[in-house]
């Protein structure tokens, strides 16, 4: 296994989320999310990033490539690969936080 999916098992579970959205400064929607295949394991760590900082800071973000493990190294090594991990580093190179609207499944 992974240490990436070793991560995952002690992140809180998603199945009550349907997405979440991360929202700008000035409150548009910069990125969506989604519960579906291949964005699961991202949507489990932005939710958990959200849950421990409140908003996915620049010190959230650190902690984000951490949590993505060996996918943080193929996303710095293979630019636009991971999206998810490519928004977290640009958030610690500018400084940025994106705030997070989470979008509950019915």
């Amino acid at each position: 296994m992974t240490q990436f999916a070793e991560n995952l098992k002690k992140l809180p579970g998603i199945s009550h989320l349907a997405a979440i959205r991360l929202l700008d400064g000035e409150g548009n929607v910069a990125a969506v999310i989604e519960n579906k295949a291949g964005c699961q394991g991202s949507l489990a760590v932005y939710n958990h990033l959200a849950q421990i900082y409140g908003a996915i800071t620049p010190d959230a973000a650190r902690k984000g490539l951490e949590l993505f493990a060996e996918h943080a190294e193929e996303a710095r090594q293979h630019p636009g690969k991971h999206p998810h991990i490519d928004r977290l580093t640009a958030l610690i190179e500018e400084k940025k936080t994106l705030r997070i609207k989470h979008v509950f499944a019915v």
